[in-house]
Order: C-alpha cells, then structure tokens, then sequence
C-alpha cells in the first residue's frame, strides 16, 4: 500500500526503540541533492548547515533512547553519487549519532534485495522503490505477513557488514 510522505515521516517521529535502513541502490536521483552533487563534483563544499534537519531528527531520537542504523551496499568503483554519499552525507550523520555500516559486495555476494527499505521497531517495513536511473517513485507500506523475511534481511546485513569509519580505513579515500 503507498504512502503519502506525511504517513511516512510520520514513523522516524512515531517509532518506539529502532529505526533501520538497508542502502541497495548505488545512484539516487534526489531533486533536491542535484545542486548538492553538483558542488561535490566540482570540489566545493557543501552549504553550510547541510542535512541539518536529519541530523536533529537522529539527534532527537538517540535522545529519546532510540537506535537508528543503516546500512548501505557499495560496489567499486564508487558511483559520483556513493561517493558524494561517503564524503558528505555519511560522516555528519554518523556524528549526529547515526549506526552507518557498509557491505562492500564488489567480489562477493550477499543474499539481499536489490530493494531499499526502512524498518521500524521490528515491526513495519517501508519499501523505498526506485527506477533504475535513481528517481524514487514512492514509499509502500509491506504487509504484516511479510515482517520476516525483511527481519531476516536486516539481520544478514548488519552481520556482513562493517562500521562505516572500517570500512574508510581500509578502502582509504572514498572521495
């Protein structure tokens, strides 16, 4: 079942203890990271303030006793936009507290979707669906009866991947 955007930002305000994320795309096409890619690309900074909204989110949440973990698949070489991600975006939210771990599958595989997806409390799971190019198409509600498989989905990521700082530390420079 879709979901308007207001039912689903309403779950990072409305969950109880955990909020996971599983990254499986390696391009997304956000409208309003464009311009943000964009000075990534040419070897500017990013304006100052950048993502503050997620990261009070985050920070409000961990204050409130909360988790929120996400883990995102690579494969080399990087794409623009995974590294823009490792560069910019990855570092703030980790400092504001966020779980961030990597599966780098360039020679290996690992048995999970090609599909991103939002966890809540071990008990909602929200697809993120995506054409192929990147641009989000909407977020869907996945029924009650399918809880497990993305439980199961969860738990194979979070053990075959590493901490974010890790993995910078033994790939070097994401940039």
């Amino acid at each position: 079942m879709p979901l308007a955007d207001s039912e689903f930002e309403a779950y990072f305000r409305d969950f109880r203890k955990s909020a996971f994320r599983l990254e499986a795309h390696q391009v997304y096409a956000m409208p309003d990271e464009s311009e943000d890619l964009r000075r990534f690309l040419a070897g500017e900074p990013p304006p100052k303030g950048y993502n503050d909204g997620w990261h009070e989110t985050i920070r409000n949440n961990l204050a409130a006793g909360k988790t929120m973990t996400r883990v995102k698949i690579v494969r080399r070489p990087l794409t623009d936009y995974t590294r823009f991600l490792m560069s910019v975006c990855i570092p703030d939210n980790v400092e504001a507290g966020e779980q961030y771990r990597i599966i780098d599958v360039t020679d290996r595989e690992v048995d999970l979707p090609e599909q991103d997806f939002w966890l809540f409390d071990d008990e909602t799971a929200v697809r993120l669906n995506y054409r192929p190019d990147g641009t989000h198409v909407n977020n869907e509600l996945v029924g009650s009866g399918d809880i497990d498989q993305y439980l199961r989905w969860r738990d194979l990521a979070l053990a075959e991947s590493v901490p974010f700082a890790r993995y910078v530390l033994e790939v070097g420079d994401v940039r």
